[in-house]
């Protein structure tokens, strides 16, 4: 399964936000042992930059942060295409629409969000994190029967 992770989860597992990191961290082991196919948009890099180095107060540390978040996921690239459709988008929220229509284009089988009510109109499947544990435990289930 192909997912595109959204930066607010890479940054609860980062952070160990509570009540957010459990199955965000989860995702991050799921993707390391290859339980799915774990993507991030290139657009959400800068964000997790940022977000991280608030943090670190170091750049080098950031980067490392980086480099490793960089084994667990694939980057997909948000293209010219992927903004101009966003702009007719139903999605109010730009940046999701974006998302979207990037997950879209690089045929992804969900988005996995905190943020499901702002996907309502996403022609993509969306799960919160531990939505799509729970949905991928039981593909494991099914697998091993």
């Amino acid at each position: 399964m192909r997912v595109l992770v959204d930066t607010c989860v890479i940054i609860d597992a980062l952070q160990s936000r509570v009540p957010f990191a459990e199955a965000a961290q989860k995702l991050f082991i799921y993707s390391a042992n290859n339980q799915f196919e774990g993507y991030i948009t290139a657009k959400s890099v800068t964000d997790i930059y940022y977000l991280t180095h608030r943090l670190t107060h170091s750049d080098a540390e950031t980067r490392k942060i980086l480099s490793k978040l960089f084994t667990l996921f694939h980057l997909l690239d948000t293209t010219s295409l992927d903004c101009r459709k966003a702009i007719s988008s139903e999605i109010g929220d730009y940046e999701d629409a974006i998302m979207v229509e990037t997950a879209i284009r690089s045929e992804m089988d969900c988005i996995v969000t905190r943020n499901v009510k702002d996907y309502t109109k996403a022609s993509v499947k969306v799960c919160e994190p531990s939505a799509f544990l729970k949905l991928l435990e039981e593909e494991n289930e099914k697998a091993s029967e």
